[in-house]
C-alpha cells in the first residue's frame, strides 16, 4: 500500500511539472507569435524615401575659399596694382619675359573663392596677365609676395573661363623660386641637346 501512494505521489508531482513546462511553453510560443506579426507588420510598411541627391554631390576640383584677411594688400604701385611682401629675400629680380619658376595659388578678392594654384610652375613673366608679370619684376627670388590685381591690370571685361567673372579683382599669393634669363635659358637647351650637364 505504502508503495502505491508513493507511486501516486509522484506521479502527482510529475504532472504539476509537466503542466508547469506547458504553461512555459505556451508564454514563449505567445511572445514569439507576437514577435512575429510585429516584424511583419513593420516588414509591409513602406520604406522611409530616400533623400534628394540635389546638392549633395561636391563639385571638383575642390576649390577653398580664402578669408577677408588675405584678400587684401597694403602698398600699390603707380598703375593700381596693390601689393604685400609676405616673405622678403634678397635674390635677383626677374627682368621682363625671363623664364620663371613659381608657386602660386590665386582667389577672388570678392569673396576669396580659389580659381587656380599650382607648384613649381614655369613660363616666361611676359606670358601673363599685366598685373601678375608686373608684381613678378617687383619680386627678388625667394620672396613671397601677395598680388591684389584690379580687373583693369588682369581679364578685364572679359573674365577667363567658369572660375573668373567679368571685372573681377584678383588676388595671388606668389612665391618666385627661380628665374633665368631668355639667353640662359636657351644655353641650357643647347647643352641638353648636347647630352653635357647644364651649367649652373
Amino acid at each position: 500500500m505504502a508503495d502505491l501512494l508513493q507511486v501516486s505521489a509522484l506521479a502527482e508531482r510529475k504532472a504539476g511539472d509537466y503542466a508547469q513546462g506547458m504553461t512555459q511553453t505556451l508564454r514563449i510560443a505567445a511572445a514569439l507569435a507576437t514577435a512575429l506579426v510585429s516584424n511583419s507588420a513593420l516588414a509591409q510598411a513602406p520604406a522611409p524615401a530616400p533623400a534628394p541627391a540635389a546638392g549633395a554631390v561636391i563639385a571638383l576640383p575642390l576649390q577653398p575659399m580664402v578669408g577677408a584677411d588675405k584678400r587684401t594688400c597694403n602698398a600699390q604701385t603707380a598703375s593700381g596694382l596693390g601689393y604685400t611682401v609676405l616673405k622678403d629675400a634678397t635674390g635677383p629680380k626677374a627682368a621682363k619675359g625671363d623664364f620663371v619658376l613659381v608657386n602660386y595659388i590665386g582667389y577672388l578678392a570678392a569673396n576669396g573663392q580659389v580659381f587656380d594654384q599650382n607648384m613649381t610652375t614655369p613660363f616666361q613673366s611676359d606670358s601673363v596677365i599685366p598685373g601678375f608679370s608686373e608684381g613678378l619684376g617687383m619680386m627678388p627670388r625667394g620672396s613671397i609676395y601677395r598680388l591684389c590685381i584690379p580687373a583693369a591690370l588682369g581679364y578685364g571685361a572679359k573674365g577667363a573661363g567658369d572660375g573668373i567673372p567679368a571685372n573681377a579683382d584678383l588676388v595671388f599669393q606668389v612665391e618666385l623660386l627661380d628665374s633665368k634669363t631668355e639667353a640662359e635659358v636657351a644655353a641650357m637647351r643647347s647643352q641638353a641637346q648636347q647630352g653635357g650637364a647644364p651649367q649652373q
